[in-house]
């Protein structure tokens, strides 16, 4: 593999390629006739029987049906789904976008495998999400960090599972993700893309919200004693990208990722053979081989800050390098201005 590298943001990639999703619902039933003409023998759940104008014998009991809430109905369902579901995937039934984007699969599958990882293991908490406009384009600029890039995935699981209108998060990835064996498809269906000027603005202009991590890997493979600290964002080439958008820029800052693995080395030598941007070294990796893959249960902290508009500058703004170096600095002051704020409210890492 040849050393892998961030693509400048205005490279230019093609795209192949062409959600929906579906449910179905369980259909209905009607009352069994009676056997001789009294009282019905049995009847589907939700209906009520003809009541015995006798009234029932003393000492009877009357019959149980199944309690309500029982979840059966909801089981059901669920089924009835999976097995729909299923039947769509085997007859090729289903859509992806130009990028590669399958809806269905990433909520129904890939947000259901990264929810635990969020709400359970990580407890990821998420504030101002409500900065996230509920319709149009939005640009998200993140911090990032964590020696893999777990932060990305669970950026898109907030904005999926907390944002009020249940926005996708469309994410600018390095090329070193797809250049990797199933990491480059499940990175397509789950809606990732290159981070090239031509392919963020595309989504943009469909009214997508799309996230962007301007450190690249260097933010990513910074030592465990450089936690917190922002690297270079570039040359601002995201806030060119929202200028000729015209949408706004929402910065986002992530605590908690920093210590998931702490990188207190870095094997030079072993990441050109292997052609990667760097390989870490942990107080678990690689003494404890595949278990000190492990990330630690660190406690995470998202929040989207206020938006920055760009809707009103001129189109020309786009080429100006003083007005795009300022916005940069701007987004970039109010990242750690927030990351500072997060981590002097944290009580713990892990707590």
């Amino acid at each position: 593999m040849a050393d892998a590298k961030v693509l400048p943001f205005d490279d230019d990639r093609s795209r192949s390629g062409a959600g929906r999703r579906r449910g179905t619902q369980p259909g209905g039933g009607r009352q069994a006739p009676s056997a001789g003409g009294g009282a019905p023998v049995s009847a589907l759940p939700g209906t009520q029987p003809h009541a015995d104008p006798a009234g029932p014998e003393p000492g009877a009991q009357a019959p149980q049906g199944p309690p309500e809430g029982s979840g059966r109905g909801d089981w059901d369902r669920r089924i009835a789904s999976g097995l729909a579901f299923l039947r769509r995937r085997v007859t090729g039934d289903y859509e992806v976008d130009e990028f590669g984007y399958d809806q269905e699969l990433t909520d129904q599958v890939l947000m259901s495998l990264l929810r635990p990882l969020a709400d359970t293991y990580f407890r990821v908490e998420v504030k101002g999400v409500e900065n996230i406009p509920s319709e149009g384009g939005a640009l998200i600029v993140s911090n990032h960090s964590g020696t893999l890039p777990l932060d990305g995935l669970m950026l898109q699981v907030a904005v999926h599972d907390h944002h009020p209108a249940g926005r996708h998060l469309r994410l600018l990835a390095a090329d070193l993700v797809f250049m990797l064996p199933v990491v480059n498809e499940l990175a397509r269906k789950a809606g990732h893309t290159l981070a090239c000027a031509e392919d963020a603005e595309r989504l943009l202009e469909r009214g997508e919200v799309v996230g962007v991590m301007p450190e690249g890997f260097k933010g990513l493979g910074k030592p465990f004693g450089d936690r917190y600290k922002l690297q270079r964002f570039g040359r601002g080439g995201f806030v060119s990208t929202a200028l000729r958008a015209g949408v706004p820029i929402v910065p986002c800052s992530v605590v908690g990722a920093e210590e998931i693995y702490p990188m207190i080395g870095n094997s030079r030598t072993l990441a050109r053979i292997l052609g990667l941007p760097y390989f870490p070294v942990t107080p678990t990796f690689p003494w404890l081989g595949p278990l000190g893959a492990v990330p630690l249960p660190t406690k995470w902290t998202i929040q989207f800050g206020e938006p920055i508009p760009t809707d009103g500058f001129p189109p020309e703004a786009a080429e100006d390098p003083m007005l795009m170096f300022n916005l940069t600095d701007q987004v970039r002051e109010q990242i750690q201005h927030t990351l500072y704020k997060l981590l002097v409210q944290r009580r713990s890492v892990f707590f």
